[in-house]
């Protein structure tokens, strides 16, 4: 079983001037039930669909399946998919050994942004950039299977 380790924080400050790189991100939710996610996800010109199981009590890890699919087959499912497709972009942003995943969300999410860090395990340090805020681990209204069917803009 692969194991997800991840940690989630809010935004404050630029991080787009440390940035790498970004992508466009357009996912929907064919489930979006805590106990088996199942999400369709076209990410720049690729697409793939997850399977994700619940979260540990912590909310730090979790079960996740993901497969490459075709991205005319993902942008059909997107189409099966509940209501509240999630519309962002994703910002690598490096900081010491590890990368922050950055998304900064449109349409109905527009004003948040969050960041993730993987980790290979719950107590791995990392460094911590400036533009790092609260930490939102666990907190569910963060997840983006919640901000589908409870957008930001209605908080």
């Amino acid at each position: 079983m692969a194991q997800e380790i991840e940690r989630k924080f809010l935004v404050k400050g630029d991080y787009k001037s440390a940035a790498s790189s970004s992508v466009h991100i357009a996912q929907g939710y064919l489930n979006s039930d805590p106990d088996r996610t199942v999400r369709v996800r076209i990410k720049g010109e690729r697409a793939f669909l997850t399977v994700k199981g619940r979260n540990s009590s912590d909310g730090t890890s979790r079960y996740e399946w993901e497969k490459e699919i075709p991205a005319g087959e993902a942008a059909e499912l997107l189409g099966l998919c509940e209501p509240g497709i999630i519309d962002k972009t994703r910002y690598f942003v490096p900081a010491g050994a590890h990368v922050f995943e950055v998304d900064e969300f449109h349409a109905d999410n527009e004003g948040l942004t969050v960041a993730e860090i993987e980790l290979d395990s719950p107590e791995e340090e990392f460094r911590r950039p400036p533009w790092l805020g609260r930490e939102v681990t666990g907190e569910r209204k963060y997840y983006n299977s919640s901000l589908a069917g409870n957008p930001y803009k209605n908080w």
